[in-house]
């Protein structure tokens, strides 16, 4: 955003410079990126200044120069050589001074030297309007009308002189700021001065010849809407002064009345529009929205579908623009209008985000009421534009202003703890200067008491919701550098917190996952429902659905983490990247209910061979057990406790598999990927895939470090061979184990498992091995063997388990 100094100087008064304005400005939360000059004469008229010509004689060897003298001002007059028929004694001229820069107003700029034309010295030169680019004149050389010293710079007789603008980086929440009169706002508090608004006392009515009615049908979307008409006036180039304005801020001048729109939007923060009063059918006015895929073409020429939540402003038949973003070509202003209708609105912000999003559209309009204007300034900004109108383009005012406001934006009512704004700021700094600020920045004391400030905030503060929103207020105005550092760094209370950070689990997780050859990918949560309409009528129907989505691949937020890596996974399988193991924590979304859940979720896949080809040993293909071996060691580092081993629910994604479940909660799960899904997603290998709730997982995660003295006594191994339904899972036989002796036994493992004819159909064959050790003694063959009988008894009991000999 650029902002004038000439110009915020009209609206404020100061002495301070403008790196002392920028620097304050800064300070304030307005980030001054650059302070630069602009010149409405390209190089300002520098080194050119104001001489008298003394003597002037011909040129002894050229009939048509003339040898000068010339006062500039410095104390002793220079001698110039001068090629125009016009110049004579005594005359006022404009003299370029040597090392000067002349910028033509045709051809390449250069510089004056000290030379010698035909023989004679020429200190400097004499200049037509042209050569200096004020004026395409080159008849003879300008003759000056002033009274003004020798060597008064030639910009200050002009009036041209150079202007300082401010560029600032404005953040979205300061749409209050978006304007010369928020800046001085800001200025008001900071300069303790009074920000003088333009005067707009003398604007009447001067007749009602020209009513137009407006009827507003949509007043969620324009809450307010006024206008007025204008007639008599006659369309043309803008005074020099309007159009130096617009160029010190970047804008081209266009015609006399497009200029004061675009004047008024940058000095009060308030967009317009100029209708052709003698285009606008039925002399009416209707805000609307109408029928989606009508076609409108905007000024710029294009012609576009209309969505059917676009604001239009139609007139009796047609639309003439889109409201708050883009004028219509057929409604414009031209050379021959005479009769103008001058809008002045508050749109909702949602619906000028919305519009312009779906139609790529950004313009200082939407720019500003995207963000939130003033709707108490509409008024104002309408009377203002009024009587700019009449002074640069004529006509008179033909109708009462129109302002359709049926329910009035109220301002924010907070109440404000004087104490709590002291511990926020973080020093003592009075309720007094408290109010000043307030109020130099807009915010209404309405009521006070010993500890409580009672505020009424204006719509214009779009961001001041909350009382910590005004404690934000006072704090960038009182100056962030005026907080003074105390000598020890304390806090007013104890904050609870995990311990250790959720970050900190992440990354030890994390890096133990990478450690075991796994690589981490990061996907786009925005995904195609394709997918999930392929994956069943259930995983489709809670899809978070993207409202403004740029793209048909891209329209919803992603359910699972599924497809996400078989994105990535077929990308680089089909260049030939076969054998893979990858890991992603991202996060994945649901609608339940008319509410939308957020969680995150830690995925792994594995595909192709354990380890790359080598020569040491041969190829084995990616089996359960090796992402199941990751997995455990996950839940083992977590320290969640115990899990509960279960067979894989009804899965759209996995055709077999294992979950791991605690109090009815499903944490993991993992297994291969329906050959269908893989197929669908053109992954033509099969794929090893887990997902692990995570953010259930860190909630139960236990920070626990336990040592213990290192046992005295040897461990005993015996080793059982059972013989089983092939329904029984390693997982019953070790809860059976623990149950039946939790002193003694140390570990159960499995080293061996057989399914094969050399036993019965449906069975399998288990080769176990028990860890016994007693902390405090020797154990003895008869412990030992007492042990086994009862672990023997319970698996043949709870089991039917045969027992092998």
């Amino acid at each position: 955003m650029l902002i004038s100094f000439d110009w915020l100087k009209q609206l404020i008064h100061t002495d301070k410079t403008a790196e002392e304005i920028g620097a304050l400005l800064t300070g304030a939360g307005l980030e001054v990126e650059g302070i630069h000059t602009f010149d409405v004469v390209q190089g300002g008229l520098e080194g050119i200044v104001i001489g008298e010509v003394l003597t002037c004689e011909s040129h002894p060897d050229a009939d048509r120069l003339r040898i000068t003298t010339v006062d500039i001002g410095n104390g002793e007059p220079s001698q110039i050589v001068c090629g125009a028929p016009n110049v004579a004694a005594g005359q006022k001229v404009v003299v370029a001074t040597v090392n000067s820069t002349l910028y033509p107003a045709e051809g390449e700029p250069f510089k004056i030297k000290k030379s010698k034309i035909r023989g004679a010295v020429s200190e400097g030169m004499i200049c037509a309007e042209d050569e200096i680019g004020i004026g395409q004149s080159h008849a003879g050389i300008m003759v000056l009308d002033t009274e003004l010293p020798n060597g008064t710079p030639a910009a200050e007789f002009f009036g041209l002189g150079s202007d300082k603008v401010f560029e600032i980086g404005l953040t979205p929440n300061r749409a209050d700021a978006a304007s010369h009169y928020g800046v001085a706002r800001d200025l008001q508090a900071l300069l303790d001065t009074k920000v003088e608004l333009p005067a707009i006392a003398a604007f009447k009515v001067d007749n009602t010849s020209r009513p137009i009615a407006v009827e507003v049908e949509d007043t969620d979307a324009c809450p307010r809407y006024a206008g007025l008409t204008v007639t008599g006036l006659k369309v043309g180039p803008s005074p020099e002064w309007l159009q130096k304005r617009l160029r010190a801020i970047g804008l081209s001048p266009i015609n006399n009345v497009v200029d004061v729109t675009n004047y008024v939007l940058h000095e009060l923060g308030q967009p317009l529009h100029a209708f052709d009063a003698d285009k606008i059918a039925g002399d009416k006015i209707v805000v609307k929205t109408v029928e989606a895929g009508t076609t409108f073409k905007t000024l710029d020429g294009v012609e576009r579908k209309l969505n059917a939540t676009d604001l239009m402003i139609c007139n009796a038949d047609e639309p003439m623009a889109i409201g708050g973003v883009f004028g219509g070509e057929e409604s414009g202003v031209t050379d021959e209008t005479t009769s103008i209708f001058i809008e002045s609105a508050y749109f909702s912000p949602d619906s000028i985000r919305r519009t312009g999003m779906a139609h790529g559209l950004k313009t200082d309009a939407s720019f500003r009421f995207e963000r939130g204007t003033d709707p108490d300034i509409v008024i104002t900004a309408l009377k203002r534009a009024a009587l700019l109108m009449q002074e640069v383009a004529g006509g008179v005012v033909s109708s009462e202003i129109v302002d359709v406001y049926p329910k009035p934006i109220e301002n924010r009512q907070i109440e404000l703890s004087v104490e709590r704004a002291h511990t926020l700021i973080g020093q003592h700094i009075g309720a007094e200067r408290i109010k000043t600020i307030l109020t130099d920045l807009g915010i209404e004391v309405t009521g006070e008491t010993e500890t409580h400030l009672s505020l009424s905030v204006p719509p214009f503060k779009v961001d001041v919701t909350r009382e910590a929103d005004v404690v934000e207020e006072i704090l960038r105005i009182y100056g962030f550098n005026n907080i003074e550092m105390s000598e020890n760094l304390a806090t007013t209370y104890l904050a609870k917190f995990p311990n250790p950070y959720a970050e900190d689990v992440t990354e030890t997780i994390t890096s133990y996952i990478a450690a075991n050859g796994f690589h981490e990918i990061i996907t786009n949560s925005i995904t195609n429902s394709n997918y999930y309409q392929y994956a069943g009528e259930a995983e489709a129907a809670n899809l978070v659905k993207v409202v403004n989505y740029n793209s048909e691949d891209l329209d919803v937020m992603r359910k699972s983490m599924v497809f996400s890596g078989l994105e990535v996974l077929r990308r680089n399988i089909n260049r030939r990247q076969r054998d893979l193991k990858l890991f992603e924590l991202g996060k994945v979304y649901e609608q339940q209910e008319g509410d939308y859940q957020e969680s995150r979720r830690l995925s792994l896949y594995m595909t192709g061979n354990v380890t790359a080809e080598s020569w040491k040993q041969p190829n084995v293909k990616t089996a359960f057990h090796d992402l199941a071996g990751v997995v455990q060691n996950v839940l083992r580092k977590l320290n969640a406790g115990d899990f509960e081993v279960q067979k894989l629910a009804e899965n759209p994604y996995m055709r077999q598999g294992i979950a791991y479940v605690k109090n009815g909660t499903v944490v993991a799960e993992l297994g291969v990927l329906d050959a269908g899904v893989t197929r669908f997603m053109e992954v033509k290998e099969q794929v090893w895939y887990a997902e692990l709730n995570w953010d259930y997982l860190l909630k139960k995660y236990k920070d626990k470090l336990v040592a213990e003295e290192l046992p005295k006594f040897p461990e005993v191994r015996r080793d059982l061979s059972l013989v089983l339904d092939k329904h029984v899972t390693f997982d019953e036989v070790k809860k059976v184990a623990f149950k039946v002796e939790r002193k003694l036994l140390q570990d159960v493992n499995v080293f061996d498992v057989y399914e094969g004819d050399k036993i019965e159909a449906g069975k399998k064959a288990y080769a176990l091995s028990f860890t016994l050790q007693d902390k405090q003694q020797t154990l003895t063959d008869k412990v030992i063997d007492s042990t086994m009988n009862r672990l023997m008894q319970q698996f043949e009991k709870q089991l039917g388990a045969f027992i092998r000999k």
